[in-house]
């Protein structure tokens, strides 16, 4: 019992370092951009204020060590004041636009450099022209048809399988109807028939988990899978999106998560078994390039108090060539901070009350 709180203690401090640098990084692409385009910075704070003392103080910046070890923070002179002169504010629409864009290309940059990097550990790639099937839900209408985890599919309903988008979109196109299934199982092609659920819930239409099959790799090929995996990850968030829109996510897979819910899902993450021959790190680094994504695309909506919002009251100025006061901008911002600051006292709520699971499609 000892051991496994120990444990407990070390993946939730594993997890808090992971966050903290990665909101860090996300504020260093603001720092460097600022000094690159001679913006001054008064000051680049480790963690969430208060401070705790200030570690040193170059080039006109201080560097300060806060007490929440949750993120970071860059201030550059007068933020929101343009008749400071030389202020942040004061300078041109498209500087202010390269410095809030800055900060979330830096994530997902992270996120590619690290599927690269997870290639060259793993030494294979995903064969993105197979599905494969990687568990079954038990008692799941998988599960009673026979399908076993390593079965690649290959034709559902008549629909020639290449992409795990083509399996969910056949699924939930004929929930609670009979569907033909053929798979390849050990080289051998098998035909079953399964039935989706008319009413999926959290445990999915047809109890499966899919990913790609790994295939060797040579070191070239490394790079531009990448930016494959980089691709498809984006795509399959922006393609969940619609399936919460539309209504065919099941309501675990279109909830939001907190703290605790990621901290849940990295501590699974941890204590899975990982695929034959790929280190347990290759896990780890999967999970900390999808939060560096999401971090990254989250800060770039079109929503106040976030870069994309921000973004939003200086395009206009390239435009018109007259900014938005700064005074109707400072209120939304505060106004939407506020509700951001809500929706997340709620969302990491639901993580106590509702704890996160995982789900199969």
């Amino acid at each position: 019992m000892t051991s496994q709180i120990a444990q407990s203690v070390q993946f939730i401090i594993e997890f808090i370092l992971i966050l903290f640098a990665l909101v860090c990084i996300h504020e260093f692409g603001h720092f460097i951009a600022c000094k690159l385009l001679k913006i001054e910075v008064e000051e680049f704070g480790f963690g969430i204020p208060p401070r705790i003392l200030t570690l040193f103080e170059r080039g006109g910046t201080k560097y300060t060590l806060n007490l929440i070890p949750l993120g970071g923070f860059v201030r550059p002179k007068g933020e929101n004041d343009p008749s400071i002169p030389g202020s942040f504010a004061a300078h041109h629409a498209w500087k202010r636009i390269t410095v809030f864009i800055a900060g979330p290309v830096m994530n997902l940059s992270v996120a590619i450099v690290l599927f690269i990097i997870i290639y060259g550990v793993v030494g294979y790639l995903p064969d993105r022209n197979r599905v494969q099937l990687v568990d079954i839900a038990p008692n799941s209408p998988a599960s009673e048809a026979g399908l076993l985890a390593g079965d690649i599919l290959v034709n559902i309903g008549g629909t020639e399988i290449h992409s795990l988008d083509a399996v969910r979109a056949v699924i939930y196109a004929n929930l609670g109807k009979t569907l033909d299934l053929t798979f390849e199982r050990n080289g051998v092609s098998q035909e079953v028939t399964v039935t989706p659920l008319a009413d999926p819930g959290d445990s999915g239409a047809l109890g499966i988990y899919m990913s790609y099959p790994m295939m060797p790799y040579t070191l070239s090929a490394a790079i531009p899978e990448g930016f494959n995996s980089f691709y498809e990850y984006t795509r399959e968030l922006f393609s969940m999106l619609g399936r919460i829109i539309q209504g065919q996510a099941s309501p675990s897979e279109g909830r939001f998560v907190g703290l605790k819910g990621m901290s849940d899902m990295y501590t699974s993450v941890r204590e899975s078994d990982t695929t034959t021959g790929a280190p347990k790190i290759a896990n780890v680094m999967v999970f900390i390039a999808s939060i560096s994504i999401s971090l990254g695309l989250m800060n770039l909506l079109p929503i106040p108090a976030l870069d994309g919002g921000r973004i939003l009251f200086a395009l206009p100025e390239l435009v018109i060539h007259r900014r938005i006061p700064p005074k109707y901008e400072v209120v939304v911002n505060f106004v939407s901070f506020a509700v951001l600051i809500l929706l997340m006292i709620y969302i990491n709520l639901q993580d106590f009350i509702h704890p996160i699971t995982s789900s199969l499609p």
